[in-house]
C-alpha cells in the first residue's frame, strides 16, 4: 500500500486528490497538511471533506517536518503555491519522502533548489506544470508541429483560467512555449512576448506570443496558433474538470513507486513520451 500525504488538503485541487486516492486499491492517505496555524489542525481530514471519519488528522504546515518523521508516508503530493513547494520539498527531501508536484509558477531558481534538495537527500520526484494526460500529448504535438512549420509561421499561445488563478501566464502556456522554442532552436527569453499595447510596430520575426485570460471559472484552456500566409494551425486542450489533473497525478504516483529510475521525473517520461 502506498502511503500518500497531501499538502492543500482542503482546497479544491487537494480534496479531489485525496477522494481519488481513497479510491485506489493500493494507496491510502495517511495525512493532510494546511496552511501554517489551520484553525482545522487536529480535525478529522475526511469529516472535512465530507469523506466520513478516515482517522487521519489535519496538520498545520509549520509541524511538517516532525509529522513526515512520525507518520512516514512514501509520497507526498503538493498543489500549492511556488514558495510553499520550495520549502516542502526540502522538508521532503530531508526526511525522506518522495514528492509528485503539480505546482505550478515555480522559477528557474526556485526550481534549482527543489533539484538540489531532491539529489542531496537521494528521493524521487516527479514535477510537472501539467499533470493532465492530455496536456502533455498537447505538448508533444506542439513541440512537433513546431519543428515541421519551422520559422515560417507565427506562433500566439492564448491560456484562459479561472479568475482566482494567481501566477500568469500558466506554467502551461509558458512550457508550451519553451517547447516551441526548442524545436525553433531559439532563446525563449529573447523570444518571447507577454501581451501587447500601444504602438508595438510590425511583429519580429520568430517572436513567441503569450497571452493571458483570467476570468469565471474556467478550468484550463490552452492554444498554441502556427499562423502563416493563407492558413492557420491550432492545436488546442481544453480541461473541463480538475479530474482531469487528478488522474495524471494518480499515475505520476504509480509511476515514482513502481518503475521510475531517475531522481526527477516529469509527465513524459510517465506517460513515455
Amino acid at each position: 500500500m502506498i502511503r500518500v500525504a497531501v499538502t492543500g488538503c482542503l482546497g479544491n485541487m487537494g480534496s479531489k486528490i485525496i477522494r481519488t486516492v481513497q479510491e485506489q486499491e493500493n494507496m491510502e492517505v495517511v495525512l493532510g497538511i494546511e496552511m501554517p496555524n489551520s484553525p482545522l489542525a487536529g480535525k478529522d481530514l475526511g469529516e472535512q471533506i465530507g469523506l466520513g471519519t478516515m482517522g487521519v488528522k489535519i496538520i498545520g504546515s509549520q509541524d511538517l517536518k516532525s509529522e513526515l518523521e512520525a507518520v512516514k508516508p512514501d509520497v507526498l503530493i503538493d498543489f500549492t503555491i511556488a514558495t510553499a513547494a520550495v520549502e516542502t520539498v526540502k522538508i521532503c527531501a530531508e526526511c525522506g519522502v518522495n514528492v509528485v508536484v503539480g505546482t505550478t509558477g515555480i522559477k528557474d531558481d526556485q526550481l534549482e533548489v527543489m533539484h538540489n534538495a531532491i539529489k542531496e537527500n537521494n528521493i524521487k520526484a516527479v514535477i510537472s506544470p501539467n499533470m493532465a494526460t492530455g496536456v502533455n500529448v498537447f505538448f508533444e504535438i506542439v513541440g512537433q508541429v513546431a519543428k515541421i512549420l519551422g520559422h515560417e509561421y507565427d506562433v500566439e499561445i492564448v491560456e484562459a483560467h479561472h479568475h482566482n488563478k494567481q501566477d500568469a501566464p500558466s506554467g502551461t502556456a509558458k512550457r508550451a512555449a519553451e517547447i516551441v522554442a526548442e524545436n525553433l532552436d531559439l532563446s525563449l527569453n529573447d523570444s518571447a512576448c507577454y501581451g501587447r499595447e500601444g504602438m508595438v510596430g510590425k511583429r519580429p520575426k520568430d517572436e513567441i506570443g503569450i497571452h493571458a485570460v483570467r476570468g469565471g471559472d474556467i478550468v484550463g484552456d490552452h492554444t498554441v496558433m502556427f499562423c502563416g500566409d493563407g492558413e492557420r494551425i491550432e492545436v488546442i486542450h481544453r480541461a473541463s474538470t480538475r479530474q482531469a489533473f487528478v488522474n495524471g497525478v494518480i499515475r505520476a504516483v504509480n509511476y515514482l513507486m513502481n518503475k521510475q529510475e531517475k531522481p526527477i521525473a516529469d509527465m513524459f517520461d510517465v506517460l513515455g513520451l
